[in-house]
């Protein structure tokens, strides 16, 4: 990468060096061939899409445009973001409230499960709301009881039988 720093919200190129559980490498273009890579995604900035190993999304030796998120100066890294170029999925559901869709539990918690109710989104469906738990991948039909933007979270109820 030159000298120059680069400057938040640009759109660099940069091909996947190295894959990792905490973040993706990647060697942006002007870096030098063999490098690891001076622009580094954290996990939660590679995709609005529900994942459970970041090889899913991307693979070594793949081009990608990204945005800068931010330098550090000290480390010489580029922050990067994949998602950043990605429409986020929440804003179509937004105005669904009421939707009857179905989708597979993929996590449990505590306080109920989470179910994949479109691409990138999850929505809670609190254990208040179930007659029982439902297990990691059965497939549950579920309404939008509330989709709230600002603090990115969706909260299903589960949809009427008939």
């Amino acid at each position: 990468m030159s000298e120059r720093q680069p400057k938040r919200g640009t759109v660099v190129r940069g091909i996947i060096s190295a894959i990792h559980n905490f973040g993706v490498f990647v060697r942006l273009e002007g870096d030098p061939p063999n490098s690891r890579g001076t622009g580094f995604i954290r996990i939660p900035e590679l995709t609005w899409d529900y994942f459970s190993d970041p090889a899913e999304v991307v693979h070594v030796g793949q081009e990608v445009f990204t945005e800068v998120l931010d330098f550090d100066a000290t480390r010489g890294q580029v922050q990067l973001s994949l998602k950043a170029l990605q429409e986020d999925p929440l804003v179509q559901l937004a105005d669904r409230v009421g939707d009857v869709l179905s989708g597979p539990v993929v996590k449990e918690v505590p306080f109920g499960v989470f179910v994949l109710v479109a691409p990138g989104i999850l929505g809670l469906l609190h254990e208040s709301v179930l007659s029982r738990q439902p297990a990691l991948g059965e497939i549950v039909t579920v309404a939008i009881a509330e989709v709230d933007r600002p603090g990115r979270r969706v909260r299903l109820t589960l949809a009427p039988a008939g």
